[in-house]
């Protein structure tokens, strides 16, 4: 039986590519693949870490299930995982191997505030 991580609620999961040295090694394939960050809120992030854990101690693969914007069911394979908590509450952030053409840039544009130059924030915008 395949191990999957499924999203069953909320909108679509959007991902962040990553462009740092460890994954180059889990691009290589037959297909031009790429590595993305989702980050996603849980009740329960130590579990899922922890099966991700197990499924790869088995040398077995764990998938991530979602619904990409037009509901469509989709899977991509998880390659990292890691729990925290933030302010909103747990959360889940999983490295998922996806094929170029599936992942979107989270691009940050500064927010009225920083033009006027009262913050150094950033608005991460998807």
């Amino acid at each position: 039986m395949q191990e999957k991580i499924t999203i069953i609620e909320g909108p679509s999961p959007t991902f962040e590519i990553v462009d740092e040295g460890w994954s180059t090694g889990v691009m290589e394939g037959p297909a031009l693949y790429g590595v993305a960050l989702t980050h996603l809120r849980t009740f329960n992030g130590g579990e899922l870490v922890e099966r991700c854990h197990r499924a790869w101690k088995k040398q077995e693969a764990i998938y991530l299930e979602y619904r990409d914007e037009e509901g469509s069911a989709k899977e991509a394979p998880i390659v990292a995982a890691r729990n925290a908590e933030a302010d909103e509450g747990e959360m889940l952030m999983l490295w998922v191997r996806l094929p170029d053409e599936e992942i979107e840039l989270a691009i940050g544009y500064e927010d009225d505030e920083a033009e006027d130059g009262d913050s150094d924030e950033a608005t991460p915008f998807a």
